[in-house]
């Protein structure tokens, strides 16, 4: 299938996914993951009417970014870094990403705040969780989570819109469903504190193997490759 005919059964099951939860499927947006593909295909991808376009490695979404400008200067996507970050790559994220989904500690967050800070810019977060458990994932522990987001909250370089978790690896999408739960119930728990100057719209959460558990718990933005693009290479 093409990458418009693969959008179109993606939204088909994103749709029936809301409606067995009595969820309106407008609310739930996507993020089309293009690690690894190419600018033409990102180019379809915003064709066919995603315009949020999400890049694991900076250096490859400063690669892509700077051809797509090329090509098309007046281009309206919206770039998020969707995979870790490394703070020696914190100065160069910062002027390529609206949102960066993976801020996982206060090293991080800091040298976000002082890099957005030395260009005039509030950048847009998200805060990772690590609800899996797996010590092979980034992300705070949920524990953590209430007291980070109170820290970060107070940096002026930063604007906490939510919260991001990577799910358990596994083939079975139901044995996902605990870890979309817990960051649900983080979410809803560090809304109802209403900490000053944090937004809490953006629950990320879903990828290919499991989006349809994610919506069913909760998620409004979802981060799919390879029902998008196809299997990578």
């Amino acid at each position: 299938m093409t990458v418009s005919e693969n959008i179109d059964h993606l939204r088909a099951r994103i749709t029936r996914a809301a409606q067995r939860v009595g969820r309106d499927p407008d609310e739930i947006k996507l993020v089309a993951v293009a690690k690894t593909f190419t600018v033409d295909h990102i180019l379809a991808v915003t064709d066919a009417g995603i315009a949020n376009i999400g890049e694991n490695r900076v250096q490859e979404a400063d690669r892509k970014i700077e051809e797509i400008n090329r090509r098309n200067p007046q281009n309206e996507i919206t770039w998020h870094l969707v995979g870790h970050l490394q703070t020696n790559k914190v100065k160069k994220a910062v002027g390529l990403f609206e949102l960066i989904q993976s801020v996982d500690s206060l090293h991080l967050a800091r040298e976000i705040d002082r890099r957005c800070q030395n260009i005039g810019k509030e950048q847009r977060v998200l805060v990772q969780i690590n609800t899996s458990g797996e010590e092979t994932k980034f992300g705070l522990s949920p524990k953590e989570t209430l007291s980070f987001i109170k820290e970060i909250c107070h940096y002026p370089g930063l604007k906490v819109m939510g919260l991001m978790t990577i799910g358990l690896f596994t083939p079975d999408p139901e044995k996902v469903r605990p870890c979309f739960r817990l960051l649900r119930g983080l979410f809803e728990e560090v809304k109802d504190v209403n900490i000053p100057g944090v937004g809490m719209g953006i629950l990320s959460m879903g990828m290919t193997d499991d989006f349809e558990v994610a919506i069913e718990e909760g998620a409004n933005l979802l981060r799919i490759g390879r029902a998008i693009f196809g299997e990578r290479a």
